[in-house]
């Protein structure tokens, strides 16, 4: 069912801004292991993460993310951070090696302890943990047996919800499986631009395959603990993906890559199939036999939400005319993630660009929201995430100035603001990050953060869109300006 503005004064426009519906969730996001640091603590052991950012060569300066922003020792800090800034919620997620460090048997309580009292402080700052369990920080051991194109780390990640769920569900209230599937399969196991590095083309699909596994078995896994009251989601990277021109071949390219990109997880885990064409255009690649009778009915669970994380859109043709065949977003690679699709070209999208190269398109986010609201009516929406990389620094008056993210923020949230009048379910916004981090390949060359974190001492200063957002947030309007 739609939000609907239910009260005299929340109406969607005033005279200086766009007002949001009562109840619309605020709030921010990060990943373990771009945030935590302390990985040898606690009982902690390396995830993949961590074996491929200590891989020569594998990450920008040879970063890695040992003591990342160091969240796990200044969490009360960045709580209280969070609290001055109002936020309405928090999306975190947990790293598996730290409560669990060789994805089986018994929980470390260390590590448990870590994200109960992270927990504790959300809630008695007013603020919704919103728990992730899968934000790509694989244990080594269960990579050692085999990784995601192995069937048997999907039970085990189902394992690991239960613990999980067990753990928190007395004060989470929303959880999500995974986030961004698609990266872990199709960059982890075919570009190799992410962990683990591998670059094989045929373990993309049965990962793909094991994560919406996963996803399915940690669904039952959550609600077999959780009280009735708590929801389920997952978090899709989502392409919004435009042919170049109305040529057919074009348009089949567009295909292709929405085949590989969408359909692989939104067909099995919200209609209990892949896609038909999808199986045709990587026949040559593996026959599908990873997939078992029963599968589909494991992975195909009921959701409370969709997480849809967005950045930019993705523009393509048939191979001949592209200027960037190779492109994922995430870094270059001579091995092409897009298992099945070797005969499509990539475009750079027309407009300005954020410090990352991706162009700057809300109406992008507004259209793929509208798609997602007409493929699957019904479904209740979160953007889990969203943001921009900027080249921010300190000035002289010890103050980040960074106008261009307050406009990316304007600019999408005013789209978020369209597609709910358009009758989208859209019920909360999380802005990609909470702080300045470690951008797996990227290392600390790209700042993300609404907060700017000085590596060297670790001091946070929340940057001017910060204060703007941290408006929005108290108020529900989007300043139409200023």
């Amino acid at each position: 069912m739609a939000i609907t503005y239910d009260t005299p004064s929340a109406r969607p426009h005033t005279g200086n801004g766009l007002v949001f519906p009562p109840g619309f969730l605020w709030g921010a996001a990060t990943a373990a292991y771009q945030v935590e640091g302390a990985v040898a603590e606690d009982g902690r052991t390396p995830s993949i993460w961590d074996t491929f950012s200590h891989t020569p060569g594998k990450v920008r300066n040879g970063d890695t993310g040992d003591t990342a922003v160091d969240h796990y020792h200044r969490m009360p800090e960045d709580v209280a951070l969070m609290a001055g800034l109002g936020l309405g919620a928090y999306r975190f997620s947990v790293s598996w090696p730290r409560v669990q460090p060789t994805g089986r048997g018994p929980a470390v309580q260390k590590g448990l302890d870590f994200y109960r009292r992270l927990t504790d402080e959300l809630l008695d700052k007013g603020i919704q943990p919103v728990v992730t369990l899968y934000h790509w920080d694989l244990p080594q051991h269960l990579e050692d047996a085999g990784g995601w194109p192995e069937r048997a780390t999907a039970q085990r990640f189902a394992e690991y919800a239960g613990i999980m769920a067990d753990a928190l569900g007395d004060r989470v209230k929303l959880w999500t499986t995974l986030n961004e599937p698609w990266c872990s399969a199709f960059l982890g196991y075919g570009s190799g631009v992410h962990a683990p590095g591998r670059t094989e083309p045929a373990a993309t699909l049965r990962a793909a395959h094991h994560l919406n596994l996963a996803h399915g078995l940690g669904v039952q896994a959550l609600r077999a603990a959780l009280p009735s009251s708590a929801r389920t989601s997952v978090s899709l990277n989502l392409h919004h993906v435009r042919p170049l021109t109305d040529d057919p071949q074009d348009l089949d390219a567009a295909r292709r890559i929405d085949a590989i990109a969408n359909r692989v997880f939104t067909g099995p885990m919200l209609r209990g199939a892949y896609p038909e064409d999808l199986q045709a255009d990587t026949a040559h690649v593996d026959d599908w036999s990873f997939v078992r009778d029963g599968d589909l009915a494991q992975i195909h669970q009921p959701l409370d939400a969709l997480g849809v994380n967005y950045y930019s859109p993705t523009l393509v043709s048939a191979s001949g005319s592209g200027t960037d065949a190779g492109a994922d977003g995430h870094g270059a690679s001579d091995h092409s993630p897009w298992t099945g699709a070797d005969n499509v070209a990539f475009h750079r999208t027309p407009g300005g660009t954020t410090a990352m190269g991706w162009t700057i398109d809300p109406g992008g986010l507004e259209e793929l929201l509208l798609r997602v609201h007409a493929d699957f009516p019904g479904l209740t929406l979160y953007i889990t995430e969203n943001g921009a990389a900027f080249d921010d620094y300190v000035n002289p008056e010890g103050e980040v100035r960074d106008p261009e993210r307050i406009e990316y923020l304007r600019g999408h949230l005013a789209a978020a603001h369209r597609a709910i009048g358009a009758g989208v379910d859209l019920r909360g916004y999380f802005q990609w990050s909470l702080l300045d981090n470690f951008e797996w390949a990227y290392g600390y060359g790209k700042r993300f953060g609404a907060v700017y974190v000085d590596y060297a001492t670790q001091t946070r200063i929340p940057k001017a869109s910060a204060h703007w957002y941290s408006r929005v947030a108290r108020s529900g309007i989007v300043p139409l300006e200023g």
